[in-house]
């Protein structure tokens, strides 16, 4: 198979510049651009983490806590450090991070619904001082490899919140529902007020890091990650700026998302190599998203 052309990844987010309209130009060349993002060889492991798979319908609810799905940014505590689901420290203001406690935590920054973009600025500015960060809250949902199952670390987690006597370190709130008809109910009311959906989490799990049968996700519509790795040229009036972005998941699948960008993604995409999120409604028999659809860029660096 031939090699496709190969650019370093440019960063094209700030403001325009010949050097930067230049190499915009370049990249929407038709040809496979790629970008081959190679790891720092210091750089730091990814905490471990339990995460998430989709929610089944025939599980009865009843055993389980719910919560809302925050649309923040996730957040890793080690006792010192706070750092991205990457590994990378998080740069929060000294005072932030001084009220929590020396165990493990695993939380999620949050600005509130429908206000991740200004917490993703926020983040990217890397400004501890950032007036912003009086507005931040790090809701935490579990202790990672703590002892016992859900409930007992979830009575433990409310209590080294309240102990935080911060308004800025909270418990993620929990509630049991009766049966599916309530979780549904519950569903509704999130996705009403602006909400993405709703988290499971099994009462009697003992934490494990990976993908849990124990924890599920619960919304509308399935959403996943993929590292933008081209660009596909506009026609018409797209004409000079971005038609698409060619992207590649995590098992080397390739596809293009047109839809979702707006004019502005479009004259300033998402870098090369970063890792944006997209909404799709199911996959083709290829294993391919049908109606993939932009929803924001997820990496930060």
């Amino acid at each position: 198979m031939r090699t496709p052309t190969r650019i370093p990844a440019p960063a094209l987010r700030g403001p325009a510049t010949p050097l930067r309209s230049l190499i915009l130009a370049l990249a929407l060349l038709p040809v496979g651009v790629c970008a081959q993002t190679a790891a720092p060889i210091d750089a730091p492991a990814p905490p471990a983490a339990m995460l998430a798979l989709r929610h089944d319908p025939a599980i009865d609810p009843a055993g389980w806590w719910v919560s809302e799905k925050l649309d923040g940014v996730r957040a890793s505590w080690d006792g010192k450090v706070l750092r991205f689901r990457s590994g990378r420290m998080l740069p929060a203001p000294a005072w932030f991070l001084a009220v929590l406690p020396p165990v493990a935590l695993d939380g999620e920054l949050w600005l509130g619904r429908r206000r991740f973009d200004a917490l993703s600025g926020l983040l990217r500015r890397e400004d501890p001082e950032d007036p912003l960060w009086r507005e931040v809250r790090y809701m935490l949902f579990d202790l990672p490899g703590a002892p016992g199952d859900f409930d007992t670390r979830l009575t433990h987690l409310r209590s080294l919140a309240d102990a935080a006597a911060a308004a800025w370190v909270q418990a993620v709130p929990q509630q049991r529902v009766a049966d599916r008809a309530a979780l549904q109910r519950l569903l509704d009311e999130v996705l009403a007020g602006g909400g993405e959906g709703l988290m499971l989490h099994r009462a009697d799990a003992p934490w494990q890091p990976g993908r849990s049968e124990a924890l599920r996700k619960l919304t509308p519509w399935l959403d996943a990650e993929a590292r933008v790795v081209g660009y596909l040229p506009g026609k018409g009036r797209l004409q000079g700026r971005v038609g698409a972005l060619r992207v590649e998941t995590a098992d080397g699948r390739r596809f293009r998302i047109g839809s979702g960008l707006s004019d502005a993604l479009r004259a300033n995409p998402p870098a090369l190599g970063a890792l944006v999120t997209y909404r799709y409604r199911e996959l083709t028999p290829a294993g391919l998203p049908r109606f993939p659809r932009y929803l924001r860029e997820r990496a930060l660096p």
